[in-house]
């Protein structure tokens, strides 16, 4: 077999760990390897690389892509989906990888029912693929950003401070529950919740009063209202952008504004996409990345590999994709255990 892969949508910790699994899992058997470059941009207009256990050899641990990403949707016109599939039949693929999120694998699941040979891997940073416990590259930026909190902690307490942390999350707030839970923020508000700003207000005057400084953590998808700083822009796919919404600023100056508590924030942004995986996201990157092959070898197109508890397994496209998985009642009950 001849296959392909591809890594779309935004970069996170752990894709290269990803594609070396595949590559190796595939020559192990035989089969060669074609990587397209730049998401699904590289099979639309056909640019590609070929991809040995040698090309692969010491990126386990890198972060970003040795095949860069995009945010192309190869199905935006009748035109480039005669594209993407030319492209797949002129480079004689067997079997197509692709790796990403809810965007790459949503392309994925049009491809199949074109009759593409697909098969998905699901990365994130935002955990926020259904049918998998975890996705890749939420461990390594969670990481990330509670080392950034536990920073503030130090800079708020010495200056009697309320310091706002604004970390990525359009619509499923797991990175900001992570950082929230496992730095002890006095409130951390997600995407799946109302925004109350007098409770808001309430939890950041008593912590100051308490110790003399309040932290807070909040999801760059939260809706505050009318507020400035929407940038009204749109990808391919329909997303907002939401680089410059800036909550986390309109959140200090709201603070402060009410309080008088001298109020900062910090916008870690990318910051959160880059770097070395951390081990977990390292072994289940491999472990997706391998299942992968294992599935398009036994003709199981049209599923992702997740992981379901101990195992990794294979599930139909259809249930991966279309809904977001967002941070469910259970886990707000214990982060609102530890509310100030």
């Amino acid at each position: 077999m001849r296959f392909g892969v591809l890594t779309g949508g935004g970069d996170c910790p752990g894709l290269n760990a990803a594609v070396r699994a595949v590559v190796l899992r595939a020559a192990r058997s035989g089969h060669a390897t074609v990587g397209f470059l730049d998401g699904w941009k590289g099979v639309r207009d056909d640019q590609s690389r070929a991809l040995a256990p040698a090309d692969v050899a010491g990126i386990l641990g890198r972060g970003g892509t040795i095949l860069g990403s995009s945010r192309t949707n190869p199905f935006a016109s009748p035109e480039d989906a005669e594209k993407v599939l030319a492209t797949l039949a002129r480079q004689r693929i067997d079997a197509l990888v692709a790796i990403g999120g809810d965007d790459t694998l949503s392309a994925a699941r049009e491809l199949h029912r074109r009759g593409g040979r697909v098969v998905g891997v699901p990365k994130t940073m935002d955990n926020d693929v259904a049918g998998t416990d975890w996705t890749f590259g939420f461990h390594s930026a969670s990481e990330v950003a509670l080392d950034a909190l536990e920073r503030l902690r130090d800079t708020a307490d010495s200056h009697h401070r309320a310091v706002v942390l604004e970390v990525m999350g359009r619509h499923a707030g797991w990175v900001a529950l992570a950082t929230g839970l496992a730095g002890g923020a006095d409130a951390t508000l997600l995407p799946e919740e109302p925004y109350v700003e007098a409770t808001l207000l309430d939890r950041v005057r008593r912590a100051v009063a308490a110790r003399g400084y309040a932290l807070v953590v909040a999801s760059e998808g939260i809706d505050l209202g009318p507020q400035r700083g929407s940038t009204g822009g749109r990808d391919e796919f329909g997303h907002e952008l939401l680089g410059e919404r800036e909550v986390g600023a309109e959140l200090a100056r709201r603070i402060q504004a009410a309080t008088g508590i001298e109020s900062r924030s910090a916008q870690i942004g990318h910051i959160q996409r880059g770097g070395a995986p951390v081990l977990f996201d390292r072994i289940l990157a491999t472990r997706l990345g391998a299942c992968a092959v294992d599935l398009a070898l036994s003709d199981h197109f049209g599923e992702v590999a997740v992981l379901q508890g101990p195992r990794v397994v294979g599930i139909s496209l259809d249930e991966a994709v279309g809904s977001s998985k967002v941070v469910t009642p259970d886990w707000v009950d214990l982060l609102h255990t530890f509310d100030a």
